[in-house]
């Protein structure tokens, strides 16, 4: 505890001995005491000429010390004795630690100091609200002091403090506004645009659309595979038997030209056999050339039954894909729950009518499709409808948000002829307390003046010189009184005008959730 006082001692920058505290005497103990008291009230008024018996007590019970009445004055002839001093130290030990107090709770800048200067920028403490207002009436007052009945400068000060704090409101309100138009015009673009899950699913459906494409390219390929491979064991046969043939021919050529050898044929014999074989030679070849001729059509032909089957198919492709971005795959809406409108192609059918897979054209698919178009167009005209029903409700908002405007703008024009009557009211009362203040100077005037006639005249006068005092406490009353309500009623309107922030902010802050809500 002693080491606690010192500490506290040095730290205030009281020069002090560490042995002062071990054995005290009564002039460090007042020294020690006064400087502990000017520390938690620095206007205590300390008389060095009077005895320290009769200014220990009343600064105690004004620091509302709880053991003030338990302090015996007779310690203060030796405070340093066994048995006054732990009760002095005791004393000396709580000035400190209220010091210690005193001095965190001015430098911690808490709202209840009311100090003008730590009013943030932005604030909804009651005690900001009083602080700005003692603020005021403290410069206000000094200006009525010196003889002035307004204060404008004061006044434009406070508005200007309470517009800087409505700055950040209005900054705000600005933002949100921003924030909701682009709210707005996002969610316009989500009206709009086709849902995320739409092009998930058309995505979905393109991609099976290439599978399935791919799947049909490569069973074509695979029957071009084996159409081919089929082709060319053909071509391997035919080649085969033309070389059996070709060989079966020479054989017989060479057993016929040892038949001509062998037999004495006459020379038209001869002519005749070579001009049948020439004959035979020339059909042969004219035959040959039919059939490179008839291959030569035949590979035409695959080719441009391939380009047909492509155009076919990329047809097909363009009409899978168009199924696909309707949404009219199956299963379809009523009343086609039953109908598939896809088609496939099987170019490997020998039918011609079974070249196209699925339903048929003219009895299912067109029907189907105009039923389609007929249910697309009802469709479009419930989203236009729908689009006309939010295009009102927003126009609905925008006008909510126009009246608000004009509540707020009749609720500032009410407070301003608020402010205005707390004007009028306090040029009133301004001019009732000169009233008051000259008519109490008169008095006085008349007091002073009864004073010296009843000490002229003796008891004669006595009556009048109680009227007139009663008067003048009557008019001291009264200007008292006037300066009360004048006071109550700053403080009434200063009040009403706080009151009007907060409900302005109110309002802003519904118009805020209503327009997010909305």
């Amino acid at each position: 505890m002693r080491q606690d006082v010192y500490n506290w001692l040095k730290e205030t920058e009281y020069d002090i001995h560490p042995n002062v505290l071990m054995n005290i005497t009564g002039r460090d103990f007042r020294g020690i005491f006064q400087h502990l008291i000017c520390l938690l009230d620095p206007e205590w008024p300390f008389d060095m000429d009077k005895k320290l018996d009769d200014q220990v007590i009343p600064p105690l019970q004004a620091l509302h010390y709880p053991f003030a009445g338990q302090i015996d004055l007779k310690w203060l002839a030796a405070p340093g004795a066994q048995y006054s001093w732990p009760s002095l130290l005791g004393m000396l030990h709580w000035l400190a630690e209220m010091g210690k107090a005193r001095l965190h709770y001015l430098e911690s800048k808490d709202p209840t100091l009311q100090d003008e200067e730590d009013v943030p920028a932005e604030f909804r403490s009651p005690h900001h609200h009083q602080a700005l207002a003692f603020g005021h009436y403290i410069e206000a007052y000094e200006i009525f002091l010196q003889g002035a009945d307004v204060y404008p400068e004061q006044e434009q000060r406070l508005e200007e403090r309470y517009a800087k704090k409505d700055e950040q409101v209005v900054g705000d309100l600005q933002q949100h506004r921003e924030k909701l138009t682009m709210v707005q015009e996002e969610l316009k673009k989500l009206v709009e645009d086709p849902p995320p899950i739409q092009q998930l699913q058309k995505s979905n459906g393109y991609l099976k659309q290439d599978r399935v494409k791919f799947e049909e390219c490569i069973r074509l390929y695979e029957e071009r595979k084996a159409s081919l491979i089929n082709g060319i064991a053909r071509e391997k046969a035919d080649i085969e038997q033309a070389q059996n043939t070709l060989e079966r021919l020479k054989a017989e050529q060479v057993r016929l030209a040892d038949v001509v050898k062998v037999q004495n044929l006459s020379p038209e014999e001869v002519v005749r056999m070579n001009t049948e074989h020439e004959s035979l030679t020339r059909d042969l070849e004219n035959l040959k050339n039919k059939l490179a001729d008839s291959a030569r059509i035949i590979q035409k032909l695959e080719v441009s039954l391939g380009r047909k089957i492509t155009e076919v198919e990329e047809a097909l492709d363009a009409y899978t894909n168009l199924l696909s971005s309707l949404g009219l795959f199956p299963p379809l809406p009523p009343p086609l729950e039953d109908v598939d409108l896809k088609l496939e192609l099987n170019s490997a059918a020998a039918n011609p009518n079974a070249l196209l897979g699925g339903a048929d054209v003219r009895e299912v698919v067109k029907p189907g499709l105009a039923t389609v178009a007929e249910m697309k167009r009802i469709e479009k005209a419930q989203v236009e409808d729908k689009k006309t029903e939010l295009e009102n409700e927003l126009d609905q908002l925008i006008t909510a948000c126009e009246n608000m405007e004009e509540e707020v703008v009749e609720v500032m024009n009410k407070a301003n002829a608020l402010n205005d009557q707390a004007d009028e009211l306090r040029e009133i009362a301004q001019r009732e307390a000169l009233a008051g203040n000259a008519e109490a100077a008169r008095l006085e005037r008349d007091l002073a003046q009864a004073r010296t006639a009843a000490m002229t005249n003796g008891v004669g006068v006595k009556s009048r010189l109680q009227a007139l005092q009663i008067a003048y406490r009557e008019q001291v009353d009264k200007v008292t009184r006037l300066r009360d309500e004048t006071v109550r009623a700053i403080i009434k309107n200063s009040s009403d005008i706080v009151e009007f922030k907060e409900e302005v902010q109110r309002q802003l802050r519904n118009l805020r959730d209503y327009a997010e809500a909305n």
